[in-house]
């Protein structure tokens, strides 16, 4: 077991350090609509201002927009997949060391996590002391 993993976590490495610049967050389009009571959009929704782009992240808590041209859009876009990729990867890597460090402790092989469910409490303000499983000896 150890040697495919250890080529795995190689991998892993390896790719990335081929990452570049990564970026959190979204870019998003939207439209909408202006302050000036005679424009074409306050009357009618089809006809909204826009689309614009724009790149949304949250920072401590607030949500951050910065509007985006369709040149830096091009350019962040990569960021954003790459900030996908390394997230994507960590969480690869850290299930093949709770694989390996359970196989290793005689440990049942603990169930996997969902993305979606890897958060804990939004709240917390003291960490949560790590699980290890039930059966530890």
């Amino acid at each position: 077991m150890h040697d495919e993993a250890i080529q795995r976590v190689r991998q892993i490495a390896a790719e990335i350090a081929e990452i570049g610049f990564c970026l959190p967050g979204s870019l998003v389009e939207r439209s909408g609509r202006c302050g000036n009571p005679g424009c074409r959009c306050q009357h009618d929704p089809t006809r909204r201002h826009g689309p614009y782009q724009s790149w949304t992240r949250k920072h401590s808590g607030k949500t951050i927009t910065k509007n985006l041209s369709p040149a830096q859009v091009e350019t962040y876009k990569i960021w954003l997949d790459n900030d996908r990729r390394i997230k994507t990867l960590l969480a690869e890597l850290e299930a093949l060391s709770i694989e390996v460090m359970a196989h290793d402790e005689g440990w049942a092989k603990p169930p996997e996590i969902s993305p979606d469910r890897r958060r804990g409490p939004r709240h917390s303000t003291t960490p949560a002391p790590p699980s290890l499983g039930d059966d530890a000896a």
